[in-house]
């Protein structure tokens, strides 16, 4: 039996006229929203349905969660509040006798399905089957990627853990690990060595693998990423978007920044690559693709050939209605029939400002340390004249107090250390009090600066970095030492500490030196500005 709520198929009655209806088309929400699957994929169902109804279809959509938009019901003409499984979607499909199924807004969940409807002769609208397989299927992206001349950083697939350890051995670490058909970046690390693939391993083979591990030579970078609408003949980029972090940490949590500050050479690279990428994978609609800038050239990290979690942020601040052309684009309209041009749209004068937002206040024994696996549980946008004060109204925006006094704890790791100075500079001329643990105090000292010697908690049970947190004394807590599985280990407990004691903790140098530029500007809540982004003025 199909389950609506109240066991009813839900049907609205104030939908088109029936002389105007062309057809039913079947739309795929996200399902459970769970952390690494927001909002976003229920705005890009809800904006389909939408421009699907204004072109004259009936909608019937698949979703089965009630916190959601596209599960209320005058959203669609019928609501089918359905688990997105392959039989419950049949029998769905049995019903509604659909010209075709949207898979592409309902994030990973919708569009693992295509395979499995494909092969039951079920229309995919869109981009194919075939092409969302081969964005997944390593082998085949490679080929495509060598036949476009897209440079990727050094990667193999393994099954097993002895596959996995010759594979980092053979592509050298760091590497990024990952399952194929990933979301969120769900069970994604960076190992540095060969502890870390074992123990990475072993919890992914206890849970069952079908599809192949990824690993890839982890390159520290620039990451930005380009969301494209593509007709199958041309490309719309509405607008690149630069991470502040370096590669290594989820691009859901990480800020990101509209327009993206590039060289022309790399920007036109960008736009070029994007371009053929999205052409032959013969993509009809939208397509995510994620680069890093490694010693000034560009790599593919990947294409998902979906929405994405920066469309609606992207929409808003480009002007574009991404998901209006895209549907379009799907069911064949041409871009250029739709009064837009192709390649690079117009780069407004403000700049717009993407920062997260977390909940490790209400998530125990949740390491904070940021990395390749999404934890943040929403988004803010920052917009200014500025790139610097469009930071900073996002930062405000999510929730940092941008406290201008107190004191700084620095423990991050060995790798970190050649930049530790010139960040605690940037604190140390502002006036804050120094505070480090043995290693970071030394590199501190040397440049210079006064810095106070804390003890880790097994150097000194008494008179330690925990105990400096209970004092009030520390207002920001820099931390990047090596992502804790084990809640046990220290680091973890420390940043466990600053989220209790609720003082702003970072994870990531990029982010610590960003806070810092903030403080040092001349921004504070009373002197920023309005910008109008129907017309690009300030006010």
């Amino acid at each position: 039996m199909i389950r609506l709520i109240n066991m009813k198929m839900l049907t609205n009655e104030n939908t088109t006229e029936s002389s105007q209806i062309k057809g039913t088309i079947l739309v795929l929400g996200s399902g459970p929203i769970r952390i690494g699957q927001g909002i976003e994929f229920d705005y890009a169902s809800v904006q389909c349905v939408h421009s699907l109804k204004k072109l004259g279809y009936k909608v019937a959509i698949v979703n089965n969660n009630p916190e959601t938009v596209s599960t209320d019901f005058d959203t669609a003409d019928r609501l089918y509040f359905e688990p997105l499984t392959p039989q419950d979607v049949m029998n769905v499909i049995k019903v509604e006798k659909p010209l075709g199924v949207v898979v592409a807004f309902g994030g990973g969940t919708a569009i693992k399905l295509a395979k499995y409807l494909d092969s039951h002769k079920v229309k995919i609208l869109g981009t194919s089957a075939d092409a969302i397989d081969l964005a997944e299927d390593r082998e085949r992206f490679e080929e495509l990627c060598d036949r476009l001349n897209i440079k990727r950083p050094k990667g193999l697939t393994v099954f097993t853990e002895v596959e996995a350890l010759e594979a980092a051995a053979k592509i050298t670490y760091p590497v990024l690990m990952r399952p194929s058909y990933v979301l969120g970046g769900q069970n994604m690390i960076v190992a540095r060595n060969n502890a870390d693939v074992k123990e990475y391993m072993k919890i992914i083979l206890r849970q069952g693998i079908e599809n192949p591990v990824l690993i890839d030579k982890y390159m520290e970078g620039t990451e930005l990423e380009v969301d494209c609408i593509c007709d199958g003949e041309n490309v719309l980029i509405p607008g690149i978007m630069e991470h502040i972090e370096r590669t290594g940490i989820h691009s859901g949590d990480s800020i990101a920044v509209y327009p993206g500050n590039f060289t022309p050479h790399i920007e036109e690279k960008i736009v070029r690559q994007s371009t053929d990428l999205a052409l032959a994978l013969g993509t009809q609609g939208l397509v995510n693709i994620q680069y890093l800038i490694y010693q000034d050239d560009l790599y593919i990290i990947e294409a998902n050939p979906r929405s994405s979690r920066t469309v609606p942020y992207l929409s808003k601040v480009s002007g574009v209605p991404m998901i209006e052309l895209a549907t379009r684009a799907m069911l064949g309209e041409k871009i250029s029939d739709m009064g837009y041009g192709t390649g690079l749209y117009r780069k407004p004068d403000y700049c717009a400002v993407k920062v997260p937002v977390f909940s490790f206040e209400k998530l125990m024994d949740v390491d904070t340390h940021l990395g390749p696996e999404m934890k943040s549980t929403g988004e803010v946008l920052g917009i200014a004249p500025t790139r610097e004060e469009a930071i900073f109204k996002g930062m405000v925006a999510a929730g940092w107090k941008m406290l201008k006094s107190g004191g700084v704890l620095f423990s991050v790791r060995d790798s970190d250390l050649p930049e530790l100075p010139s960040l605690a500079q940037k604190f140390y001329d502002l006036g804050f009090t120094l505070y480090a643990t043995t290693g970071n105090a030394a590199t501190i000292e040397r440049s210079g600066m006064t810095v106070n010697h804390v003890a880790k908690v097994h150097e000194n049970y008494h008179d330690n970095v925990m105990t400096l947190l209970e004092s009030g004394k520390v207002v920001y807590v820099i931390s990047t030492s090596a992502k804790g599985r084990d809640p046990l280990a220290e680091s973890v407990k420390l940043r466990r500490l600053a989220v209790e004691r609720d003082i702003d903790c970072l994870t990531a140098l990029d982010t610590a030196n960003a806070l810092a530029d903030c403080l040092a500007g001349p921004y504070t809540l009373d002197n920023t500005s309005i910008i109008d982004i129907n017309h690009d003025l300030v006010l």
